[in-house]
Order: C-alpha cells, then structure tokens, then sequence
C-alpha cells in the first residue's frame, strides 16, 4: 500500500484537490481549488509542500486552460497563469518546468487545447515519477544495509522511492527526522510517511541535529534539495546547511537529492531565496509560541556549499558535486562521490 501523501494532488473535472499538508496526519482535509490562482494561492500559504507544489502546478495549469480555450489570446493567458503558479513559490524550479510541461504540449499544435494541456500534464506527472524512482534506486546504492539515515524536512517522492529501492535491495535501515520548524513537515510528514512504510523511525528536534551526528551512530545525511547549482550549492529547507556542517565536521556524508542540476543556476546567486513572513516563526500548529514583544525571522531555504556536500544524487546516477556538468552531457554516472 502506497503511504497517504504519495497521491496529495488531485485533479477532477471542476477543480484540483489538495491534501492541507498543514493539518496532516491529525486531520485528512482537503482544499478545493477551482482556478489557477486558487491553486497558486493555496502553494503559497503552504496547503502543499515538496513535489505538491509540482503537481499543484501541472493540474493549475489544465484548470486554466479550461477557463480559457476558445479566446483569442488563450495561449496568452495560459501562459500569464504559468507565471503567477512559478511565482506562488520561486525557489524551487520545479514549478517552472511543470509550467513548461503543459506549455509544450500545447504549442506541439495537434490537438485543442484543453486535451493537450490535459495531455501535457499527465506527462509531465508520469516523468517526475520515473525520475523519482530512478534517483530513489541511485539513492539506495549509497545506503549499506543497516544504515542509519538522518533527514530533514520532507522529501516527499525521493524518499519513498529510497525506501522501495532499499528494500528491493534487502536491505533494512533506519531514519532519524528532525521535526522541521516551524511547519513541522519532519515530525507530520516524514515521520509519518514512514511509519506508514514500516520504517523503523526517531524524531529528534532541530537543535540536536549536531549531537546525533556526533554520537557516532548515523550513517548519512539524506535530503532532497529544491534546487542544486551547476556549480555544487545545494538549496534546501531552512537548516540544511548546520545539519551539512555539522556532518562533515564528524565524518558523515550527505547526500543530497535531486532529478538535475539547475542549468539556469550557475551559482547559488541566481537561485531567489524565498523569505516567508517572519510571523510564521512564532507559532506552531496554530498556537503562539512566543509573546508579542519580539518578532521573527524566517528564511526559508539556505544554502549548502559544495564543500559541505559528498554527492548530488540525481536520476542519472550520483554525482560529485564539482562534476555536476557532466549529468547535462548525458553521461550515465557521475565522477563518483567527492572526498
């Protein structure tokens, strides 16, 4: 049985459904988006997270090509509703080329434009799954049986494909989470999507990433990224990097996840940083956590550099990340993990 969150987006015949990432696992509710801005809107205020947003955006994208086929600027206004979906969250590129998916369809010109955006979309959801399991079974080669893999934040496809690759392998690992704050997608998200998996799985807070890493008792650091550098950075949740830090001061390789490098992103600066309303920071599941007289500060990706990193593991194979220019030169494998 596949874990709950594996199918989290959903398109019908009126709208697209969305599993509330931020009431999940304590509530099953889902939000109804009916336009391409509903569907941008609810990326933006975090109803769906990881690859969600991906798929989010492939079936925004057929919503607004419902709405306006048969206009005469149609194509026009397709594409105005690609550019407010990439917008609705710019760190990861992932929107950008679930846009472009749909947008390709329609300009190969051989069908309406409905039927094609419809047909752009299921491929570009059929790609990103043969890509993810594809990574996952990379993944799987760098984990020996028994490891002990600490993660942050939610990986979402990456991680499930890792834990079928594994297990196709037979082999048996464990995972450390870190609870992810301040939207907590480690303690409701990961954890959870594990121990649906039968995983054998231990939550730790943010702040005791370094110790456990110092104990001696993991194996990796295991993340996906939302965006890698030509140039090795890896972009990530908000607390990759003391975790990246911190592994490479203690000996321990992180691995960081992700279907390609970013050819539009030379370096770490052509990668926008999203920063969130430092409000957010102050609560936690809805509650307050701090008074009123301070404010918050929120960030919500930084940046890992390439000397923290051991490989880029992408759909291609793993990559040191100094070689990352070799995934787009077709090679099937990468110059192997650097050191």
């Amino acid at each position: 049985m596949q874990p709950s969150l594996a199918d989290s987006v959903r398109l019908t015949e009126d709208c697209v459904l969305v599993l509330d990432r931020r009431r999940f696992p304590f509530e099953r509710h889902w939000v109804r988006c009916g336009t391409a801005r509903e569907v941008a809107q609810a990326i933006t205020d975090m109803v769906t997270q990881s690859s969600g947003p991906y798929f989010a955006a492939l079936y925004g994208m057929v919503l607004a090509a419902r709405e306006v086929a048969g206009t005469p600027d149609a194509r026009q206004r397709l594409a105005e509703a690609g550019d407010l979906l990439i917008a609705s969250r710019a760190t990861n590129n992932h929107l950008g080329k679930a846009v472009r998916a749909v947008l390709d369809e329609v300009d190969a010109g051989d069908a309406d434009l409905v039927t094609a955006a419809e047909r752009g979309a299921k491929l570009g959801a059929d790609r990103y799954h043969a890509r993810s399991r594809a990574l996952g079974e990379h993944s799987a080669a760098l984990l020996p049986d028994g490891a002990r893999v600490l993660t942050h934040c939610w990986a979402d496809a990456y991680l499930i494909e890792t834990v079928n690759a594994v297990r196709r392998l037979g082999h048996d690992i464990s995972f450390v989470c870190t609870e992810t704050r301040p939207y907590l997608q480690g303690a409701r998200l990961t954890a959870e999507t594990l121990g649906e998996m039968g995983v054998d799985t231990t939550l730790i807070t943010d702040g005791m990433g370094a110790a456990v890493l110092a104990s001696g008792e993991v194996t990796a650091l295991l993340t996906a990224a939302d965006r890698v550098t030509m140039d090795g950075h890896v972009v990530n949740k908000v607390g990759t990097l003391g975790l990246a830090v911190a592994a490479h001061a203690f000996g321990v390789p992180f691995h960081a996840q992700v279907q390609a490098p970013d050819p539009a992103a030379p370096t770490a600066a052509d990668v926008p940083i999203e920063h969130r309303d430092g409000d957010e920071v102050l609560h936690t599941l809805g509650v307050r956590t701090a008074s009123h007289r301070v404010r918050g500060h929120y960030p919500a990706f930084d940046v890992t550099p390439p000397r923290f990193v051991r490989t880029v593991v992408t759909d291609r194979g793993a990559f040191a990340p100094g070689a990352l220019a070799d995934y787009h030169r077709g090679a099937e494998r990468g110059s192997g993990p650097a050191r």
